[in-house]
């Protein structure tokens, strides 16, 4: 079945858009289960039909045949491996078989996922983050196949000659390493005439993977992925052999249904719990950014033995002048209360222990009001751990809330508190602008969760920072954010003031928690969010490119309000 406009005719913008998502997802389970599909067979025309009519935001001017979407490109290009353009064999796998070969292990630039190149033609993801993975990654090869399919139409000529643009790439390959000046500008003004770009649209996108093509050795260029993705389509077009095929061999399906990688992960840390006697000790588990937590109670502390100086009292601009002392922070942590725990089951999660007792002395910047007192008595330790990636986040909360066995003793943990972190995009307000999440509603399942979020609207002290509470959306995946679906959302009785992919899966976990006895029924959930996106606002989408330091003042104004929530006076 092919999907087309007039199969949604009687229906709304936003009802077609939520039947395209569906439509997503029905065709990918049925692919994972069959084991394979063809880019350019019924099942991906399908995904590209669906995807077509869903015109994600991100994914801008994807519906329009006359243009190649730059921004899209872009986003995309840097969350898949370099070379995914010209491979004609892309396989998921879940195990990570490749020790002792010669296969090139790669991993994008803004993903943390590996990938091995097999061969020139050849792709291996290792799948060790779930079903949402899955689902990212199918739905950006199939953006990739479908801006391919428009390039290749500018090859030739209505007669079946090759076009003078074509011509002018294929003869500026080789060289455009070496061309400056003028000469680079004509090289970008026949390719933007190729794309059906602005000359500075396309000079931008240029610079862009040319930055991060020199810095990471993260893609090939634009020129090289241009040409490499029509020939991608044009060979399959003139060979079978050639066809762009996507392999899942049986056993990553055995793999996700069995969680093994998220099994691992929360074993190991159970064990690291054990081994460094807190089994028993009261745990505050949070769900954030790798350096947020370590910086504000460890920061202050370690830049006044380096320097012997009070640090300013502003606590934003301290943690920028922090931010190139990462090492030196991390050392002095170490050496006070943070066990690191670097992920070694493959899922991708790296966590922090940290025991409170042993900052119970430091001195803390002025901004952050912790009661030593209480930290002395408790002694609460914090489990820190990065952030997942969709589902995955019900497979590890599942898997770290249930009980196990330690020298012959059944233990479950003493968890005081869950907190997220999370970034997400906002529907009412601007980028850097913070969520409190009353709900989390699964979009397009019937699952909704009530949450009763520990953290307040008043407990914000800061004016000059906007706060929107309500319902927070989960969904598939943010490059299927669509206009019409969140509008709906947040026009509706809904009145969602947000979107993001972890929360309600975190809640799920919670949830089954608390109904086999795995955690006590007092337990505190705190869920903020702060925006790092406005996909209904042009120039604010996640293809827009990351917050840089805009994030600085939300995502450490929220780290401080849990901390003082947990551990405050």
């Amino acid at each position: 079945m092919t999907l087309n406009s007039n199969a949604y005719a009687d229906f709304s913008l936003a009802d077609k858009s939520r039947l395209a998502i569906r439509t997503i997802k029905t065709i990918a389970d049925a692919a994972l289960l069959r084991g394979y599909y063809r880019m350019g067979g019924r099942t991906g025309n399908t995904l590209e039909s669906a995807l077509r009519i869903l015109s994600p935001e991100i994914y801008g001017s994807i519906a329009d045949p006359r243009t190649i979407e730059l921004k899209g490109l872009e986003y995309v290009i840097d969350r898949l491996p370099r070379g995914i353009e010209g491979c004609s064999r892309i396989v998921m796998t879940g195990q990570q078989d490749y020790q002792g070969t010669s296969f090139k292990k790669i991993q994008p630039l803004k993903r943390r996922r590996v990938s091995f190149s097999i061969s020139k033609e050849e792709m291996s993801f290792v799948i060790t983050r779930g079903q949402s993975e899955v689902y990212d990654i199918m739905t950006h090869i199939t953006f990739l196949h479908m801006e391919a399919k428009k390039v290749q139409s500018k090859m030739r000529d209505d007669y079946g000659n090759v076009t003078v643009e074509w011509q002018s790439l294929e003869n500026h390959l080789e060289c455009i390493d070496k061309i400056c000046g003028g000469e680079l500008d004509q090289a970008l003004w026949n390719l933007s005439l190729l794309l059906g770009r602005t000359f500075d649209e396309t000079r931008q996108t240029y610079e862009n993977l040319e930055k991060s093509r020199k810095e990471f050795d993260a893609n090939s260029g634009l020129f090289h992925i241009i040409y490499s993705m029509g020939k991608w389509v044009d060979d399959e077009l003139q060979s079978l052999e050639k066809a762009v095929t996507v392999h899942f061999p049986p056993s990553l399906s055995a793999q996700i249904l069995n969680r093994t990688h998220a099994r691992k992960w929360a074993a190991n840390i159970k064990q690291a719990l054990c081994e460094l006697g807190f089994e028993n000790r009261p745990l505050h588990i949070i769900s954030a950014n790798r350096h947020s937590v370590s910086n504000l109670l460890y920061g202050y502390a370690a830049a006044k033995q380096q320097t012997g100086a009070e640090e300013g009292s502003d606590l934003y601009e301290f943690i920028r002048k922090l931010r190139d002392k990462t090492d030196m922070v991390d050392e002095f942590a170490k050496k006070h209360g943070c066990h690191y725990l670097p992920d070694t089951s493959g899922s991708q999660i790296d966590c922090r222990v940290i025991d409170t007792s042993a900052i119970a002395g430091l001195p803390l910047h002025p901004a952050l009001h912790l009661d030593s007192g209480c930290i002395e008595q408790q002694q609460p330790v914090l489990l820190v751990m990065d952030y997942a990636f969709g589902e995955q986040s019900f497979e590890i909360m599942d898997e770290l809330l249930y009980p196990w066995e330690h020298e012959g003793r059944q233990y479950m943990l003493n968890a005081g508190s869950i907190s997220v972190i999370g970034k997400a995009g906002i529907l009412p307000g601007e980028k850097g602008d913070i969520m409190l999440a009353t709900a989390h509603v699964l979009e397009g399942t019937p699952h909704n969760y009530m949450i009763s979020n520990y953290l307040k609207e008043g407990d914000f002290d800061d004016d000059s920072v906007n706060v929107y509470t309500g319902p927070i959306i989960t969904v598939l995946g943010t490059s299927l954010q669509n206009r019409y679906v969140l509008k709906k959302f947040q026009d509706s009785t809904w009145k969602a003031v947000g979107l993001e992919m972890e929360g309600g899966h975190y809640q799920r976990a919670i949830n089954a928690a608390f109904i086999r006895g795995h955690i006590s029924s007092d337990l505190k959930v705190m869920y903020v969010y702060y925006a790092s996106d406005n996909p209904l606002k042009s120039g604010q989408t996640l293809a827009s490119g990351s917050m840089g330091e805009e994030g600085i003042k939300p995502t450490y104004l929220v780290t401080r309000l849990i901390l003082e929530k947990l551990m405050g006076q």
